[in-house]
């Protein structure tokens, strides 16, 4: 079977890298993401990567008080760098070369982000990690996402989490929920359904970049996604089916 995508960008929260742990990284749960990936890259698919720091900021927060915005916000990029660093030391164990890339100049563990220069490492085939956000307070992980996969050109988002897909309520507390295979951008907006947040589905919505949610836990997922099976839920400008 063919691959569907070319390029992706893969959002990943800090906490899924928590596994059973109430904060920090599970190296099983690193391990297996690292595997998830390698066998994406081996298809020629070209990867990005955003991955969020809540594992490791929301253990910082529970010792901490009196932080403000800008400061959190600051401490919660440098979390997303300690991730990228670890899964970048995860997937070269397995032989997959990477890059990654910060809006903030830190030199001596990661390259600065320039747009040109990601499409580039894209191109010859090295996974790029993208981290510290958009390198600015009051945007979130989710917002850098959206960005950088319009910067790159990607094909789409593709977002993992730990439910299967895009429900009009929580499936964790709804039983009932319904899970919607295709939604639109406005119908995400309306419902206000926290697929991502404002400004990253405004973004979207703005560059017609489509988004796939889906469940990160399930082993196989996001290689079925690039091969062109229909896994999770599809955002995009196109309306939401009728229920049945």
């Amino acid at each position: 079977m063919a691959k569907r995508y070319k390029r992706i960008l893969l959002k990943v929260s800090g906490e899924a890298l928590m596994g059973e742990k109430e904060y920090g990284i599970d190296p099983a749960v690193l391990n297996r993401f690292s595997e998830e990936i390698q066998q994406v890259q081996k298809t020629g698919v070209e990867i990005g990567i955003v991955i969020g720091g809540g594992n490791i900021y929301r253990g910082v927060e529970n010792s901490s008080d009196g932080v403000d915005k800008v400061t959190g916000d600051h401490m919660g990029m440098l979390a997303t760098m300690i991730n990228g660093l670890a899964l970048q030391s995860a997937l070269e164990h397995r032989g997959v070369f990477t890059r990654l890339l910060t809006p903030i100049t830190m030199e001596e563990i990661a390259e600065p982000f320039i747009r040109r220069r990601a499409i580039r490492h894209l191109q010859k085939g090295r996974v790029v990690i993208f981290g510290a956000g958009t390198g600015n307070p009051y945007f979130t992980t989710d917002t850098a996402a959206a960005l950088r996969a319009v910067e790159i050109g990607a094909d789409v988002i593709i977002k993992g989490t730990r439910v299967d897909g895009v429900y009009d309520c929580d499936p964790e507390k709804n039983r009932k929920a319904f899970m919607f295979k295709e939604i639109s951008y406005k119908e995400v907006l309306e419902k206000d359904l926290k697929v991502m947040d404002l400004t990253a589905i405004t973004l979207c919505k703005e560059n017609l970049m489509p988004i796939i949610v889906f469940n990160m836990n399930k082993s196989g997922n996001l290689k079925k996604i690039v091969m062109g099976e229909r896994v999770g839920t599809i955002v995009s400008s196109r309306r939401t089916p009728a229920r049945k």
